[in-house]
């Protein structure tokens, strides 16, 4: 149980102007933002961060919508970091997300779901270390 993860607001959400809202609302939950940036992942970027998900059916779909426009990569600080957020953002499938949780208020399918959320402590600082350096993390 760390106090860090990694999230990313996917294009979907930055499209619809809604990642300052999403952002508010991690705040608003207790999440202290200790890095942020936006961005458009390449190609090699995109293959790169879902790479467990390489030769899957939806994997090509998957980077042609990651890419397709902005993202916002944040690391966020709260005790027991990982759960906190999983919970804050909701089912990856926003028609079964909880109301009020991000992926609820935000998201538009399975895919198209606003936001991403590291799933272990592991996986987080493996994800954050593809969008920042340490430098970057002001703790």
């Amino acid at each position: 149980m760390g106090n860090l993860t990694f999230t990313m607001i996917k294009p979907d959400a930055v499209r619809a102007n809604n990642h300052a809202k999403i952002l508010q609302h991690l705040v608003d939950a207790g999440f202290r933002i200790v890095a942020l940036r936006m961005w458009c992942m390449s190609r090699n970027d995109a293959k790169r961060f879902y790479a467990v998900h390489t030769g899957k059916p939806f994997f090509d779909g998957l980077i042609d919508f990651m890419t397709s426009g902005p993202i916002v990569a944040a690391v966020l600080e709260k005790e027991d970091a990982v759960a906190e957020l999983r919970k804050t953002v909701g089912a990856t499938n926003p028609e079964a997300a909880d109301e009020g949780t991000v992926r609820k208020l935000y998201g538009s399918s399975v895919q198209q779901n606003a936001i991403h959320a590291s799933d272990s402590d592991e996986n987080a600082r493996i994800e954050w270390s593809l969008h920042f350096s340490e430098a970057d993390i002001m703790l």
